[in-house]
């Protein structure tokens, strides 16, 4: 199976960082030859050994109220780029641990793969920060999608979701332990976060981070940019004065360390 790897970009959240860090943890983690595409609204300051293409048409219209990631549904089309067979996408946000090797190994070269979600673990529900399936394999979903933009995200809210349960021959998981999601899987329980180092489990090849909490606000130590990390006994004391008090004095874990090494490994090149 030919290794193609696929990211997607759009605004200003991310960019050419995100995409150059990205392509750098994959060169690192898998064995050449492979190509590595981002579909972008941007080319400037993209490594220029990124195959940059423009986005998609957007299929249908964005909807609104909705927190689930729609634009990726771009990747949904009968034809992507030059494209042919299997591709492996990658959230921007993802931090590369292991190998990417067996991903394409796994399974059928037919298979729409996707990681498990952690937060729904008895909903046999998937997550799309990694996934790999050939063209057009969701063109259906596209077109289904394209209808009623907001009818669809307003029943499923999460575009995962939408593909779990649609998606014309089914979808299979990645292999329990290869991909594991940050905050669920990788901060220690309470009250052991406030003592111990955040960590991968043995044998994680990819780690996920969903919502808000992503790779540089893992290394500061905090949930997102507008709650800054502090030293444990002032992170409490800020908690206790915030709404919801027992999440936010759940919500603490040291700065991740080892997500720095990766990605500073990725920037140096």
């Amino acid at each position: 199976m030919d290794k193609q790897i696929v990211c997607i970009n759009w605004g200003t959240r991310y960019g050419a960082p995100y995409i150059n860090c990205l392509y750098r943890m994959v060169c690192a983690n898998t064995t050449p030859p492979f190509r590595f595409l981002a579909f972008t609204d941007s080319f400037e300051g993209i490594d220029p050994g990124v195959e940059c293409f423009d986005l998609p048409e957007m299929p249908g219209f964005m909807p609104a109220r909705t927190i689930g990631q729609w634009p990726k549904s771009r990747l949904w089309a009968s034809e992507l780029a030059d494209l042919k067979g299997p591709f492996l996408f990658l959230d921007l946000d993802v931090a590369i641990a292991g190998s990417l090797d067996s991903f394409f190994e796994f399974g059928n070269p037919d298979d729409v793969i996707l990681a498990r979600n952690a937060a729904k673990p008895l909903s046999k529900l998937g997550q799309t920060s990694i996934y790999r399936m050939p063209v057009g394999a969701l063109a259906p979903l596209q077109k289904l999608f394209a209808m009623d933009p907001q009818g669809v995200a307003d029943k499923y809210r999460f575009e995962q979701h939408f593909v779990t349960k649609n998606a014309p021959e089914g979808v299979k998981f990645w292999p329990s332990g290869w991909v594991r999601h940050f905050r669920i899987e990788c901060i220690p329980k309470f009250p052991l976060n406030y003592f111990l180092d955040t960590r991968p489990p043995k044998n994680t090849r990819v780690v996920i981070f969903a919502g808000a909490l992503n790779p540089p606000d893992a290394i500061k130590g905090q949930y997102n940019a507008r709650v800054p990390h502090l030293p444990p006994g002032q992170h409490i004391r800020r908690a206790l004065k915030s709404k919801n008090k027992l999440r936010s004095v759940r919500q603490f874990f040291r700065p991740a360390n080892w997500v720095e090494q990766l990605w500073d490994m990725a920037e140096r090149g």
